[in-house]
């Protein structure tokens, strides 16, 4: 498995907390930081998006790094990913992440 895929199955490389810091693209910082401080009902700032791959040394963005719950979990598990959890396919955890996005669950097959 590819180590820019995220312990979802959501490809970190299409991530636009990940593409502002590849680019230092401040406004896309900016309009990440809104948008998720919306989606998560949390104080998500600009300076908060920079992320080089949740599966990988280096920055991670606040909510990748302390408020995601998939990744603590995959952590605590000792997991590369989900793909590793015989669970994954009924886990609330993960579950909305591949109900939303199919493409994350044949990722996390691969």
């Amino acid at each position: 498995m590819r180590d820019m895929i995220g312990y979802c199955g959501l490809d970190c490389e299409k991530c636009d907390a990940y593409l502002a810091t590849l680019h230092d693209d401040q406004a896309l910082r900016e309009k990440t930081a809104k948008l998720w401080a919306e989606l998560n009902n949390a104080p998500i700032l600009p300076e908060h998006i920079n992320c080089q791959g949740c599966r990988v040394a280096g920055v991670k963005t606040v909510f990748c790094d302390q408020m995601c719950e998939i990744r603590r979990c995959a952590l605590k598990r000792g997991a590369a990913t989900c793909g590793d959890c015989p669970d994954l396919e009924s886990c609330p955890t993960v579950g909305e992440i591949i109900s939303n996005y199919p493409e994350a669950l044949a990722n996390l097959k691969e």
